[in-house]
């Protein structure tokens, strides 16, 4: 990791680069595979699942005979495990139910909002080299607490043709209704234009690696919203001389492992425990079995020293990271000031794998400096707002002459005609 010494204010935005490309440098090569799903369905679908994942499938869909089969691979221990956390993410997302709000803005004019679900949301779930079965629970629980109609799953296959049975265990469990052996680029693809065999869906959920980040992205073109731009993983962790420094490396590495693209960044006002972090990442990452992969994101990370809580915060609020760490003496500080960041994890005793996992937040969060922006998933997520409005006759009374002047005013005498004729009619 690439040791930082006080960097100046005007070096940040360099320095906090995020080691990925461009939508500029993917978007030509995600829109001719768009262009061929769009054109020839599941043709381009498996041509493209052949090119990329190495096997040639006879069917997309996941039959419920393979579904069985995996039920029945999955450990009794990891079935408790992830039931466990089914348990904690829905009652986390059950909690964020909200009451329809309903207001009188004047005499005889009631307006009120409703949230209804999207009826039709597709789920990406990664694969390859880490199935990411936990990813199913935090999409697939809000969507069904939410009561979306269908939640169609896509997820890349292995060089069998065969989803990981976790996946198919945890996608079984949580409710999704159609299940998918394609990745990457052409799941997206398939969820935004719909095919012969995959439904098109109104909204896509989930992480991927840079392809598929873009991919989303340009869906939105077509008409698809998506949850968030959420690509490589990433960490933050500011800490001073109250931490462990241990458990400091061991969730930097906890990032690092998920792929050569992820990053991780510890911030800290102890030049001491910058050290000892480093010893400690060198240490533990020997041991890894993913130990290549996170040595590659390391090389993409950074320790970096600042002198006050007050510029270690500025630097964090603007990098925004995905997940944010906090184990500092001041924790309520950070916790009180901090504007842009995913997920918050505060405390010696609080590893960022508890909320990738069995806590019960949310583990799709925004990355490369979105969380400035965009929220982590929720069950809002799968909702829509639907606002509602009944005027009486005495309503259009009280508010129709300010209707017609601000029509008028406007030039659209077609406006003010849709008033005027009602009020007309109640003075007969």
């Amino acid at each position: 990791m690439k040791k930082i010494y006080k960097p100046e204010k005007d070096t940040w935005s360099k320095i906090l680069e995020r080691p990925t490309q461009t939508v500029a440098d993917i978007e030509d090569i995600v829109l001719n595979i768009f262009n061929e799903v769009k054109e020839d369905g599941d043709i381009a679908i498996n041509r493209y699942t052949e090119k990329f994942d190495n096997v040639v499938l006879g069917e997309i869909l996941v039959a419920t005979s393979e579904i069985n089969e995996a039920v029945k691979l999955v450990s009794n221990e990891l079935k408790e495990a992830i039931l466990l956390a089914k348990s904690n993410i829905e009652n986390f997302h059950t909690a964020q139910k909200t009451e329809r709000v309903s207001v009188d803005t004047t005499a005889g004019v009631s307006c009120w909002q409703e949230k209804r679900p999207i009826q039709k949301v597709g789920l990406y779930i990664p694969g390859g080299t880490a199935p990411l079965f936990s990813t199913i629970l935090m999409l697939a629980i809000p969507a069904n607490i939410a009561g979306c109609k269908e939640v169609v799953l896509c997820s890349p296959p292995n060089n069998q043709g065969k989803i990981d049975p976790a996946i198919l265990y945890a996608a079984n469990l949580c409710g999704v209704t159609k299940i998918f052996k394609v990745g990457g680029i052409q799941a997206i693809a398939g969820m935004t234009f719909g095919t012969e065999t995959i439904p098109q869906v109104y909204k896509i959920f989930g992480p991927g690696n840079q392809f598929v980040t873009v991919a989303k992205q340009l869906a939105t073109k077509f008409g698809v919203a998506i949850d968030m731009p959420a690509g490589p993983s990433e960490l933050l962790v500011v800490a001073d001389d109250s931490a462990n420094a241990s458990f400091v490396a061991s969730d930097l590495l906890s990032q690092a492992e998920h792929g050569v693209d992820s990053q991780v960044i510890l911030v800290s006002t102890s030049k001491m425990l910058i050290d000892a972090v480093e010893k400690e990442v060198h240490t533990q990452c020997k041991t890894l079995p993913r130990k290549e992969i996170a040595e590659a994101a390391i090389a993409n990370s950074k320790l970096m020293y600042v002198e006050t809580d007050q510029e270690a915060l500025a630097l964090i609020n603007e990098y925004g990271p995905e997940h944010f760490i906090i184990c500092v003496e001041d924790e309520d500080y950070y916790i009180d000031n901090i504007s842009n960041a995913g997920s918050v994890f505060i405390g010696n005793y609080t590893p960022e794998s508890a909320g990738d996992y069995a806590s019960g937040t949310n583990h799709t969060l925004p990355t490369n400096g979105y969380a400035k922006q965009y929220s982590g998933v929720n069950l809002d997520s799968f909702l829509k707002s639907m606002t509602f409005q009944k005027i009486s006759a005495k309503g259009i009374q009280n508010i129709g002459n300010a209707i017609e002047l601000m029509a008028e005013a406007e030039g659209l005498q077609a406006h003010k005609n849709a008033v005027t004729l009602r009020l007309d009619s109640l003075k007969k």
